[in-house]
């Protein structure tokens, strides 16, 4: 034992003075720098060793003399200077780095053949199981995406399952972690848990069966009350305030707390769940849920808000819990409102009210669904030009919370993409079909589960073009302007349809060719499934510009390559008129925030002056506000 050298009789005798005892001291090892006057009342069992014990630790920003005392040890390795104290049960089998704190503790067990929550199978999205995903530490949103999503590539997921498979084996151990620095203090129990480096948890009630991830620039939390069962914490994450957890697995930079309670779910990079519950749910980047009577039940969900009272039913009582829901990036649900499953809303879409039929509008992005007297109606592209859509798209990337220095999940924030501007196109001709088939004499047309009103297929249907045709023309002056030619790219991948993994936008073909290299063997390990989505969306913009390029063919019947100056400035000039429509109705839906029904509830007790005076003061001027000036620079 390298390092380690045997307890002198002097060292002996000083720890039993001191209450110590062991039924073996020849088992006791310890390195240069030990010193037993800081060794106190503690019992030792099996094999244990102690590193140097001088100088002082931090804990709760006091500076605490490092010692062990008050605690009974069991095959424990404790690094130096470390602070373990008042361990009520006893710590058993179990790696202490340097530098860290655990005191007032019940009892912390590590069990033979430990796993520390990775294999854990989760069932999200469909309670009735069929899309189970073991979780791992290095799960990436894209691997569980693709494990639960693609079941019909059967062998594909019997390829990953593989994959995880080997990595559980590295990983168990008979030992657990708690990491240099870590603070483990005021928890009844914790069995079969590894804590990372930096990590405090502090105050839980019970941890079992997890890991909290954790490194010096991307500290984790888990705090007071906690119950985790069967859990994964990421890095950057913090779990507080009475969360309750049940096989979950919790992604980077992830906020849980007050009194959230979930089971059998994922929440990915950035999400935030407050108050509400969630069970069997794939909650991909940015999901947020706030409100303490919000339930999210069997969907998919990325890039989402859930409005209060937020519900969902998955059973019909007929066979079980096995409906599920799919809310595509940057939907909202709004307070009060309810969906019955199976129901599929498309990107951007907003939810209003109680939906007692079931529905699919991914065809038909950027819309709203409201309820009226029982039924479903939908209006096509109302959320295209809407302040709250432009907001999104510019906040998503401001608020990355993730510091870890290995940013699993992969995610692309553009609101205006292949994906959603493909979907668009679909929307485009769907409703001119709808248009060109519905009778004059009547007032709506039923689609998927919904009702459209006639009035507003056109409408729609211009709306889509617009902004189809806005973001190409933007695309192709975008590459004039940064000097960069308009042919292929070297590398680039065309395909018509992409797809949204978890957060990732990318080719349908490429996601094929990462999946048919699964099957191969190509893709055989963890690190190598991460390193192929990490590459395919290092290719994004030049598979954007391969679609862009044969959709503009497609849509006009001119090259892009072949465009000459003339019709290039002649596309500026569309552009001009189409960008500065489409900052206008932006910019009037904001305005709509500054009119006299958003001043109701100012200047109380005062007049109409007091009103605009109040609302002034707390709201500021149209004018003045920083989305406005925005909007008005890029108009």
């Amino acid at each position: 034992m390298a390092g380690y050298r045997a307890l002198s009789r002097v060292e002996v005798e000083a720890m039993e003075r001191n209450g110590c005892a062991s039924p073996d001291w020849s088992k006791v090892k310890v390195k240069h720098g030990f010193n037993p006057d800081r060794v106190k009342r503690v019992v030792f069992y099996g094999r244990i060793k102690l590193g140097a014990l001088e100088g002082a630790v931090s804990f709760a920003g006091v500076d605490l003399p490092a010692e062990i005392s008050d605690a009974t040890l069991i095959d424990c390795v404790l690094g130096d200077n470390v602070r373990v104290t008042r361990v009520r049960g006893h710590l058993a089998n179990y790696r202490i780095g340097d530098g860290a704190v655990v005191t007032d503790v019940g009892q912390m067990v590590t069990h033979a053949g430990a796993a520390f929550g990775n294999g854990v199978v989760l069932e999200p999205v469909n309670e009735g199981g069929g899309r189970e995903v073991p979780m791992f530490n290095e799960m990436s949103s894209q691997f569980a995406y693709v494990m639960s999503m693609h079941r019909y590539r059967t062998e594909m997921t019997l390829r990953l399952q593989e994959i995880v498979d080997a990595y559980v084996a590295e990983i168990t151990s008979d030992t657990g972690v708690v990491g240099e620095r870590a603070v483990v203090a005021h928890v009844n129990e914790i069995l079969d848990v590894n804590v990372g480096c930096g990590a405090a948890v502090v105050g839980a009630a019970m941890l079992k069966n997890g890991t909290v991830l954790s490194e010096a620039n991307a500290r984790t939390r888990v705090g007071a009350s906690v119950v985790a069962e069967d859990f994964i914490i990421a890095e950057g994450s913090s779990v507080e305030g009475g969360a309750i957890l049940s096989r979950c697995f919790i992604g980077q930079g992830v906020k849980i707390g007050k009194q959230f309670s979930a089971e059998n779910s994922l929440f990915f990079a950035n999400s935030e769940c407050f108050n509400g519950e969630a069970c069997a749910v794939f909650c991909g980047p940015y999901t947020v849920t706030h409100h303490k009577s919000t339930l999210l039940i069997a969907g998919l969900y990325s890039f989402y808000n859930a409005g209060s009272g937020t519900n969902q039913s998955n059973h019909m009582y007929k066979l079980g819990p096995v409906h599920q829901g799919v809310l595509e990036r940057g939907s909202k649900t709004g307070s009060s409102s309810y969906m019955l499953l199976p129901s599929a809303v498309g990107p951007f879409t907003v939810v209003i009210g109680k939906h007692m039929t079931n529905f699919d509008s991914r065809d038909l992005p950027f819309s709203y669904i409201v309820e009226e007297r029982g039924t479903s109606y939908l209006t096509p592209a109302m959320n295209l030009h809407t302040a709250g859509t432009v907001r999104d798209g510019d906040k998503w990337p401001n608020r990355d919370r993730r510091t870890a220095s290995d940013r699993r999940d992969r995610i692309r924030y553009e609101v205006f993409s292949p994906y959603t501007v493909e979907r668009m196109m679909r929307g485009e001709a769907l409703l001119k079909g709808l248009y060109d088939r519905t009778p004059r004499d009547l007032d709506h047309v039923r689609h998927n589960g919904v009702r459209i009103r006639r009035l507003v297929l056109r409408h729609g249907i211009r709306s889509y073009a617009a902004a189809i045709d806005l973001y190409l023309i933007e695309k192709i002056l975008q590459r004039v302007a940064k000097g960069k030619g308009l042919g292929p790219m070297d590398g680039e991948a065309y395909d018509e349809r992409w797809a949204d993994v978890g957060g990732l936008l990318l080719a349908g073909s490429r996601l094929a060719k990462i999946e048919t290299d699964i099957v191969s063997g190509a893709i055989d390990t963890v690190a190598a499934f991460n390193a192929a989505f990490a590459r395919a969306d290092g290719m994004y913009e030049r598979d954007e510009w391969a679609w862009v390029r044969r959709t503009y063919h497609d849509r006009t019947g001119a090259s892009v390559e072949a465009l000459t100056a003339p019709e290039l400035e002649e596309l500026a000039a569309v552009h001009g008129k189409l960008r500065a429509s489409a900052t206008r109705r932006v910019l009037a839906d904001a305005e709509k925030e500054f009119g006299a029904a958003a001043a109701i509830g100012y200047g109380v007790d005062g007049g109409a002056d007091e009103v605009e005076a109040d609302f002034r003061a707390v709201r500021g001027e149209y004018s003045e506000n920083s989305f406005v000036r925005d909007m008005q620079e890029r108009g």
